[in-house]
């Protein structure tokens, strides 16, 4: 990796940050994992670990589809 892939306290950058997670779910008519992954520009897999731990931020929610989830983002009341 390149130097300019690190921060200056030398830490990695995070390719995908959070954001780009919770702004396709915002923006994607069905936001399924795939389809999450797909326009974050990540993998299925990647997908599938960050969304949840989103969940559990209060950021989105899912909701079962059959024997899938699609993303929602969180009503904030």
């Amino acid at each position: 990796m390149a130097m300019d892939d690190r921060d200056e306290g030398g830490k990695f950058r995070e390719q995908y940050p959070e954001e780009a997670f919770v702004r396709a779910v915002a923006e994607l008519p069905v936001a399924s994992t795939q389809n999450v992954a797909d326009e974050v520009g990540c993998s299925y897999d990647l997908a599938y670990r960050r969304l949840p731990r989103l969940e559990d931020e209060g950021k989105i929610e899912h909701e079962s589809v059959g024997r899938s989830f699609v993303w929602v983002l969180t009503d904030e009341k």
